[in-house]
């Protein structure tokens, strides 16, 4: 269970590395358009907002992977749990589907890690 644990930790570290990349890096151009169905007038001018949430997903991943790292559980319930409470925020304040992409699968990492305590 402690290795399910660890590879849906992974995955979710996985996650937030691609939505650091598309917010900070991709937001402004082509493929960050359509992927959040944004003109270039609206990309444009959210750029900076956007780059700013993906520095925080990177910190999330950053913390994920520091606790697979060190294998402490505490550090991992930590940043999963820091996980959920902004994918519910965002799926509750800006998009729906956040709680899909981010909320859905830190729960389901801080629901196994704990049944593999």
């Amino acid at each position: 269970m402690s290795l399910i644990a660890n590879v849906l930790i992974g995955i979710v570290a996985l996650l937030h590395i691609g939505f650091l990349i598309l917010e900070m890096f991709l937001w402004d151009h082509p493929i960050g358009r359509k992927t959040f169905k944004m003109t270039p007038e609206y990309s444009k001018a959210s750029a900076s907002l956007a780059a700013n949430q993906g520095l925080y997903n990177g910190f999330l991943a950053a913390g994920l992977i520091w606790g697979l790292v060190i294998d402490n559980f505490a550090v991992k319930a930590f940043f999963l749990i820091c996980v959920l409470t902004a994918g519910i925020y965002g799926g509750i304040t800006a998009k729906r589907s956040i709680l899909y992409m981010q909320a859905l699968p830190g729960l389901l990492g801080l629901i196994v890690l704990f049944l593999s305590k």
